[in-house]
Protein backbone atom coordinates (compact mmCIF):
# COMPACT_ATOMS: atom_id res chain seq x y z
CA UNK A 1 0.00 0.00 0.00
CA UNK A 2 2.78 2.42 0.89
CA UNK A 3 4.51 1.63 -2.37
CA UNK A 4 1.35 2.44 -4.28
CA UNK A 5 0.90 5.72 -2.36
CA UNK A 6 4.51 6.62 -3.04
CA UNK A 7 4.04 5.95 -6.74
CA UNK A 8 0.91 8.12 -6.76
CA UNK A 9 2.82 10.90 -5.01
CA UNK A 10 5.74 10.73 -7.44
CA UNK A 11 3.37 10.70 -10.41
CA UNK A 12 1.55 13.75 -9.08
CA UNK A 13 4.88 15.46 -8.41
CA UNK A 14 6.05 14.85 -11.97
CA UNK A 15 2.85 16.44 -13.27
CA UNK A 16 2.54 19.28 -10.75
CA UNK A 17 6.20 20.36 -10.64
CA UNK A 18 6.46 21.57 -14.27
CA UNK A 19 3.06 23.29 -14.05
CA UNK A 20 3.94 25.01 -10.78
CA UNK A 21 7.40 26.04 -11.98
CA UNK A 22 5.95 27.44 -15.22
CA UNK A 23 3.33 29.48 -13.36
CA UNK A 24 5.86 30.78 -10.84
CA UNK A 25 8.45 31.75 -13.46
CA UNK A 26 5.82 33.39 -15.68
CA UNK A 27 4.37 35.36 -12.79
CA UNK A 28 7.85 36.43 -11.62
CA UNK A 29 8.76 37.66 -15.10
CA UNK A 30 5.47 39.56 -15.42
CA UNK A 31 5.93 41.15 -11.99
CA UNK A 32 9.54 42.09 -12.80
CA UNK A 33 8.57 43.74 -16.09
CA UNK A 34 5.67 45.52 -14.38
CA UNK A 35 8.00 47.04 -11.81
CA UNK A 36 10.35 48.27 -14.54
CA UNK A 37 7.71 49.58 -16.96
CA UNK A 38 5.11 51.04 -14.58
CA UNK A 39 7.14 54.17 -13.67
CA UNK A 40 7.32 54.98 -17.39
CA UNK A 41 3.56 54.77 -17.93
CA UNK A 42 1.79 58.17 -17.85
CA UNK A 43 -0.65 58.53 -14.97
CA UNK A 44 -3.52 59.20 -17.39
CA UNK A 45 -2.91 55.83 -19.13
CA UNK A 46 -2.38 53.78 -15.97
CA UNK A 47 -5.53 51.88 -14.92
CA UNK A 48 -4.38 51.88 -11.30
CA UNK A 49 -4.99 55.65 -11.25
CA UNK A 50 -8.72 55.09 -11.65
CA UNK A 51 -8.98 51.75 -9.85
CA UNK A 52 -8.31 50.85 -6.25
CA UNK A 53 -6.00 47.99 -7.19
CA UNK A 54 -3.05 47.45 -9.49
CA UNK A 55 -3.74 45.67 -12.76
CA UNK A 56 -1.12 42.92 -13.14
CA UNK A 57 0.43 42.61 -16.56
CA UNK A 58 -0.34 46.13 -17.75
CA UNK A 59 3.36 46.97 -17.63
CA UNK A 60 4.04 43.97 -19.88
CA UNK A 61 1.47 45.20 -22.40
CA UNK A 62 3.00 48.67 -22.31
CA UNK A 63 6.51 47.23 -22.82
CA UNK A 64 5.34 45.10 -25.77
CA UNK A 65 3.73 48.15 -27.40
CA UNK A 66 6.87 50.27 -26.92
CA UNK A 67 9.20 47.54 -28.23
CA UNK A 68 6.96 46.94 -31.25
CA UNK A 69 6.90 50.67 -31.95
CA UNK A 70 10.69 50.81 -31.76
CA UNK A 71 10.94 47.92 -34.20
CA UNK A 72 8.52 49.64 -36.56
CA UNK A 73 10.47 52.90 -36.47
CA UNK A 74 13.84 51.22 -37.03
CA UNK A 75 12.53 49.19 -39.98
CA UNK A 76 12.54 52.23 -42.29
CA UNK A 77 15.46 54.25 -43.62
CA UNK A 78 15.12 57.09 -41.11
CA UNK A 79 15.09 54.67 -38.17
CA UNK A 80 18.11 52.75 -39.43
CA UNK A 81 19.98 56.01 -39.91
CA UNK A 82 19.21 57.07 -36.34
CA UNK A 83 20.26 53.68 -34.98
CA UNK A 84 23.49 53.80 -36.98
CA UNK A 85 24.27 57.28 -35.68
CA UNK A 86 23.59 56.14 -32.12
CA UNK A 87 25.84 53.10 -32.51
CA UNK A 88 28.66 55.26 -33.89
CA UNK A 89 28.26 57.50 -30.84
CA UNK A 90 28.38 54.49 -28.52
CA UNK A 91 31.53 53.18 -30.25
CA UNK A 92 33.36 56.28 -29.04
CA UNK A 93 32.69 55.43 -25.38
CA UNK A 94 35.31 52.92 -24.18
CA UNK A 95 33.35 51.08 -21.46
CA UNK A 96 29.86 51.59 -22.84
CA UNK A 97 30.67 50.15 -26.25
CA UNK A 98 31.90 46.88 -24.71
CA UNK A 99 28.67 46.48 -22.74
CA UNK A 100 26.52 47.47 -25.72
CA UNK A 101 28.23 45.10 -28.14
CA UNK A 102 28.04 42.22 -25.67
CA UNK A 103 24.34 42.73 -24.92
CA UNK A 104 23.55 43.18 -28.62
CA UNK A 105 25.38 39.99 -29.55
CA UNK A 106 23.59 38.02 -26.83
CA UNK A 107 20.20 39.37 -27.91
CA UNK A 108 20.84 38.57 -31.58
CA UNK A 109 21.99 35.06 -30.67
CA UNK A 110 19.09 34.31 -28.33
CA UNK A 111 16.32 35.63 -30.56
CA UNK A 112 17.74 34.42 -33.88
CA UNK A 113 15.98 31.50 -35.53
CA UNK A 114 18.83 29.02 -35.52
CA UNK A 115 16.85 26.21 -37.04
CA UNK A 116 16.86 27.98 -40.42
CA UNK A 117 20.64 28.40 -40.37
CA UNK A 118 21.42 24.70 -40.11
CA UNK A 119 20.57 21.91 -42.52
CA UNK A 120 21.19 18.68 -40.62
CA UNK A 121 22.24 17.20 -37.31
CA UNK A 122 25.36 15.09 -37.04
CA UNK A 123 27.76 13.31 -34.71
CA UNK A 124 31.48 13.98 -34.53
CA UNK A 125 34.17 12.53 -32.31
CA UNK A 126 35.22 15.35 -30.00
CA UNK A 127 37.40 16.16 -28.11
CA UNK A 128 39.00 12.75 -28.71
CA UNK A 129 38.17 9.46 -30.37
CA UNK A 130 35.54 7.48 -28.53
CA UNK A 131 33.69 10.57 -27.28
CA UNK A 132 30.81 11.76 -29.47
CA UNK A 133 29.02 15.10 -29.49
CA UNK A 134 25.94 16.34 -31.33
CA UNK A 135 26.69 19.02 -33.89
CA UNK A 136 24.59 21.21 -36.15
CA UNK A 137 25.73 21.05 -39.76
CA UNK A 138 25.70 24.49 -41.34
CA UNK A 139 27.06 24.26 -44.86
CA UNK A 140 29.87 22.92 -46.99
CA UNK A 141 33.07 24.79 -46.28
CA UNK A 142 34.51 26.93 -49.06
CA UNK A 143 37.76 28.74 -49.68
CA UNK A 144 41.22 27.82 -48.47
CA UNK A 145 40.31 25.75 -45.39
CA UNK A 146 38.90 22.69 -47.23
CA UNK A 147 41.99 22.51 -49.43
CA UNK A 148 44.20 22.32 -46.33
CA UNK A 149 42.08 19.85 -44.36
CA UNK A 150 41.17 17.57 -47.27
CA UNK A 151 43.89 17.77 -49.86
CA UNK A 152 42.41 14.74 -51.63
CA UNK A 153 39.29 16.71 -52.57
CA UNK A 154 37.01 15.26 -49.89
CA UNK A 155 34.17 17.51 -48.82
CA UNK A 156 34.52 19.49 -45.59
CA UNK A 157 31.53 20.78 -43.64
CA UNK A 158 31.16 23.63 -41.18
CA UNK A 159 29.63 22.34 -37.94
CA UNK A 160 28.63 24.01 -34.69
CA UNK A 161 28.90 22.25 -31.34
CA UNK A 162 26.43 24.04 -29.05
CA UNK A 163 26.99 23.81 -25.28
CA UNK A 164 24.47 22.23 -22.96
CA UNK A 165 22.08 23.25 -21.43
CA UNK A 166 22.17 26.78 -22.92
CA UNK A 167 22.96 26.52 -26.65
CA UNK A 168 23.33 30.27 -27.17
CA UNK A 169 26.93 29.94 -28.34
CA UNK A 170 29.16 27.14 -29.47
CA UNK A 171 32.38 25.99 -31.07
CA UNK A 172 32.80 25.94 -34.82
CA UNK A 173 34.52 22.93 -36.32
CA UNK A 174 35.54 22.04 -39.87
CA UNK A 175 34.85 18.32 -40.26
CA UNK A 176 35.73 16.01 -43.13
CA UNK A 177 32.81 14.13 -44.64
CA UNK A 178 34.29 10.79 -43.60
CA UNK A 179 34.39 11.94 -39.96
CA UNK A 180 30.78 13.16 -39.91
CA UNK A 181 27.76 10.97 -39.19
CA UNK A 182 24.43 12.47 -40.25
CA UNK A 183 21.58 11.62 -37.87
CA UNK A 184 17.94 11.03 -38.70
CA UNK A 185 16.94 13.93 -36.45
CA UNK A 186 15.57 17.43 -36.99
CA UNK A 187 17.41 20.53 -35.77
CA UNK A 188 14.53 21.32 -33.39
CA UNK A 189 14.78 17.89 -31.77
CA UNK A 190 18.55 18.21 -31.45
CA UNK A 191 18.23 21.57 -29.67
CA UNK A 192 15.61 20.11 -27.31
CA UNK A 193 17.96 17.25 -26.47
CA UNK A 194 20.85 19.65 -25.86
CA UNK A 195 18.80 21.97 -23.65
CA UNK A 196 17.45 19.04 -21.60
CA UNK A 197 20.94 17.51 -21.26
CA UNK A 198 19.74 14.34 -22.94
CA UNK A 199 16.55 13.96 -20.90
CA UNK A 200 14.32 14.76 -23.89
CA UNK A 201 15.25 12.37 -26.68
CA UNK A 202 13.43 12.41 -30.04
CA UNK A 203 11.41 9.34 -30.87
CA UNK A 204 13.15 6.70 -32.91
CA UNK A 205 10.69 3.81 -33.35
CA UNK A 206 12.96 1.59 -35.45
CA UNK A 207 14.57 -1.24 -33.50
CA UNK A 208 18.34 -1.59 -33.12
CA UNK A 209 18.46 -4.87 -35.05
CA UNK A 210 17.27 -3.37 -38.32
CA UNK A 211 17.23 0.37 -38.77
CA UNK A 212 15.20 0.59 -41.99
CA UNK A 213 14.17 -1.44 -44.96
CA UNK A 214 16.31 -1.41 -48.07
CA UNK A 215 13.95 0.91 -49.92
CA UNK A 216 13.85 3.37 -47.00
CA UNK A 217 17.63 3.35 -46.71
CA UNK A 218 18.03 4.07 -50.41
CA UNK A 219 15.47 6.88 -50.27
CA UNK A 220 17.23 8.40 -47.27
CA UNK A 221 20.60 8.21 -49.00
CA UNK A 222 19.18 9.88 -52.11
CA UNK A 223 17.70 12.71 -49.99
CA UNK A 224 20.99 13.21 -48.15
CA UNK A 225 22.95 13.13 -51.40
CA UNK A 226 20.62 15.74 -52.90
CA UNK A 227 21.44 18.00 -49.94
CA UNK A 228 25.15 17.37 -50.41
CA UNK A 229 25.69 14.99 -47.48
CA UNK A 230 26.73 11.38 -47.08
CA UNK A 231 24.48 9.44 -44.73
CA UNK A 232 26.24 6.97 -42.43
CA UNK A 233 24.13 4.29 -40.75
CA UNK A 234 25.76 1.57 -38.66
CA UNK A 235 24.55 -1.98 -38.95
CA UNK A 236 23.11 -4.10 -36.14
CA UNK A 237 26.62 -4.89 -34.93
CA UNK A 238 29.30 -2.25 -35.25
CA UNK A 239 31.91 -4.97 -35.69
CA UNK A 240 30.13 -6.70 -38.57
CA UNK A 241 29.07 -5.06 -41.79
CA UNK A 242 25.39 -4.51 -42.43
CA UNK A 243 24.12 -7.09 -44.97
CA UNK A 244 21.92 -4.44 -46.55
CA UNK A 245 25.02 -2.37 -47.31
CA UNK A 246 26.49 -5.16 -49.44
CA UNK A 247 26.85 -4.25 -53.11
CA UNK A 248 23.77 -5.18 -55.08
CA UNK A 249 23.83 -7.52 -58.01
CA UNK A 250 23.83 -5.90 -61.46
CA UNK A 251 20.31 -7.05 -62.24
CA UNK A 252 19.02 -5.58 -58.94
CA UNK A 253 20.31 -2.07 -59.59
CA UNK A 254 17.41 0.20 -60.39
CA UNK A 255 17.81 2.98 -62.88
CA UNK A 256 16.89 6.48 -61.55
Amino acid sequence: MWTRLRNYFLTGLVIAAPIGATIWITWSVIDWIDKLARPLIPAQADPSTYLRFTVPGFGVIFAIIVITLIGFLTANLVGRTMVGAGERLVDRMPLVRVIYRGVKQIAETVFADRTKNFKMVGLVEYPRKGLWVVCLVSTEAKGQIPTIIAADGEKVYTCLIPPSPVPTAGMMLFVRESDLIILDMSVEDAIKMIVSVGLVVPEFPRGPAKLTSREERQAKRRAAAAAGFKLHEPGPDSTTPDPEDAPAKPEEVSQP
